[in-house]
């Protein structure tokens, strides 16, 4: 870790507390936890958070639980806009820029592995969005389905179509949209180096028992449907083609509208794929040696992240 630039008025070096993991683990109620302890606020890392319309399908916290603490990037957009983990990257930056000279530390709080590393290690400088092409990608999409974006995209980048979630067809349109308006792999505008960040980075994961995390999935699935998860889908319906639409708990209740299956089977596809995600989710972060793992059931959650909070240096 170099050393940070961004001090606190008494010398301390200013802090991005990250709380992590799967969907369901209990990530809201310890980052208000977390939040009330350090007097900061929370900056929501949930790439589906952030659009507006979406907020019961996407777990958004409570009117209580905002009102306890404030919070950024929870319902600031339109599903109507483009907005990319590079923007979120930027955004947040200048965000915390301006919220460290009076919060010394600030939560970082989310699921979404993306726009948590595109914080904490910066997103690599790929060409800017081709909105014309991404249009006539999109287009091909809806008519031919994924499958012929994933041979397209396999005979443009190999490594990529390796290494890419062949079932998101974002990240795959993205990827061809690079490839084929610059003439260049998409595998090739990564680097992979993390860009130096003026502040300390500490990361705490959470996680639970697997039977007790889809337990907690399921159940979280049902409040949604009787908060009116359904009614919100079918506001969204006329829009589902949009990018952010293309997410568990909506996909499956535009089929059931359409015909293509019953509202019991839907909410069952809706458990089951929530369950996948936060499995991918869980594996995504295995890779990554500096986050802390804690339960979240473990009575001393809040004593444990502050006493990893107050050491000097982090393995």
């Amino acid at each position: 870790m170099s050393e940070p630039r961004c001090m606190q008025p008494d010398g301390a070096p200013c802090t991005l507390l990250v709380v992590l993991g799967p969907t369901g683990v209990g990530k809201t109620d310890a980052s208000l936890r977390l939040a009330q302890y350090f007097s900061t606020v929370v900056v929501s890392a949930d790439a589906r958070q952030v659009f507006r319309e979406m907020r019961i399908g996407t777990a958004v916290p409570d009117a209580c639980q905002l009102a306890t603490v404030p919070h950024y990037f929870i319902g600031s957009r339109s599903i109507h806009e483009h907005y990319t983990a590079g923007q979120y990257e930027r955004e947040v930056l200048a965000l915390l820029e301006r919220l460290f000279p009076t919060h010394g530390t600030v939560l970082l709080a989310g699921g979404s592995g993306l726009y948590i590393d595109a914080v904490c290690r910066g997103i690599d400088c790929f060409p800017a969005t081709d909105l014309s092409l991404r249009r006539q990608l999109s287009e091909r999409l809806q008519r031919e389905g994924v499958e012929g974006l994933r041979f397209l995209l396999k005979q443009l980048d190999p490594t990529t179509y390796r290494t890419i979630d062949l079932k998101n067809p974002q990240r795959i349109v993205r990827a061809l949209e690079v490839c084929m308006a610059t003439g260049r792999p998409y595998s090739g505008w990564k680097t992979g180096v993390a860009k130096p960040r003026p502040f300390r980075i500490l990361k705490v994961g959470l996680r639970r028992r697997r039977e007790e995390l889809y337990e907690r999935i399921d159940a979280r699935v049902g409040q949604m449907m009787e908060a009116g998860l359904l009614d919100e889908a079918r506001a969204l319906y006329p829009y589902k083609g949009l990018p952010a639409l293309r997410t568990v708990g909506y996909a499956e209740l535009f089929d059931y509208m359409e015909g293509q299956t019953t509202l019991e089977e839907a909410v069952r596809l809706i458990r089951l794929h929530t369950r996948r995600y936060a499995k991918k989710q869980l594996s995504y972060w295995s890779r990554d040696p500096a986050i802390h793992w804690i339960d979240a059931t473990d009575g001393e959650l809040l004593e444990k992240v502050v006493a990893l909070h107050d050491k000097k240096e982090w393995k």
